[in-house]
């Protein structure tokens, strides 16, 4: 599962020159009739929207996957260019999920739980929950 987002770092790189480019060159044509005020604003502009490109594009890989295994489940999320791994073993593992508004899967298992489904919308966290009750439940079912 992924982040939503429409551009990759690359095409937003390209984006954000070619919109600094004509922020500055704007600004350049102002400050030489004489508004040399609007060169330090664009400036000021073009930083703030390379701050905010790179928040996006820090996160715009991030990821979480779900990898059915023999002994359980692992759960690998990428989150800007951090990732966390956590092992779910199979044995009395609960797949729990009421419906409400903002809540993720949770992953049941010894006392230990692990929360999933960041990246899908909240109309699809049920569809999710059931895939995996049924791929814990056949996994179960092939390895007793």
């Amino acid at each position: 599962m992924r982040r939503n987002c429409a551009l990759t770092p690359c095409q937003l790189a390209v984006w954000f020159a070619a919109v600094s480019s004509l922020s500055i060159a704007v600004a350049t044509f102002f400050a030489l009739a004489g508004a040399w005020m609007v060169l330090p604003f664009a400036f000021l502009e073009v930083a703030a929207l390379g701050i905010a490109f790179v928040v996006y594009a820090r996160h715009a890989a991030d990821f979480e996957r779900i990898v059915v295994q023999s002994g359980g489940l692992v759960v690998e999320r990428s989150t800007a260019s951090r990732l966390e791994r956590t092992e779910v073993p199979l044995d009395w593992i609960r797949v729990e999920y009421q419906g409400q508004r903002r809540e993720l899967v949770k992953l049941v298992s010894q006392g230990r739980f692990c929360e999933v489904g960041r990246f899908v919308p909240e109309h699809q966290r049920s569809s999710l929950a059931k895939e995996l009750r049924s791929a814990c439940l056949g996994k179960l079912a092939w390895t007793r």
